[in-house]
């Protein structure tokens, strides 16, 4: 299973948060470094993967409204792919 750990407290931008989805999943060159680009690597996904928010309440410090965007996009695509799971604190 592949495991991406984002951590609240250490991600201050989006650049950050989308370096870190692109190296621990090994998202493809064409992706585009946003939340649709994102969610569509995501449903490509073919094998159990996993993505834990840590910290939550300061990612959305840090990011505001995208971090709320970030936590929606990501619980609609583990409806839509099986593979994804979505482990975060409310």
């Amino acid at each position: 299973m592949r495991t991406c750990i984002l951590d609240g407290n250490n991600i201050t931008d989006k650049e950050t948060l989308h370096d870190i989805f692109s190296s621990s999943l090994q998202l493809p060159d064409w992706y585009g470094r946003n939340l649709d680009a994102l969610c569509d690597c995501l449903s490509d996904i073919q094998e159990e993967t996993e993505i834990r928010l840590l910290h939550a309440e300061s990612l959305e410090e840090h990011l505001g409204h995208y971090a709320k965007a970030l936590i929606k996009a990501i619980s609609r695509v583990c409806q839509d792919n099986p593979r994804i799971h979505f482990r975060h604190s409310a």
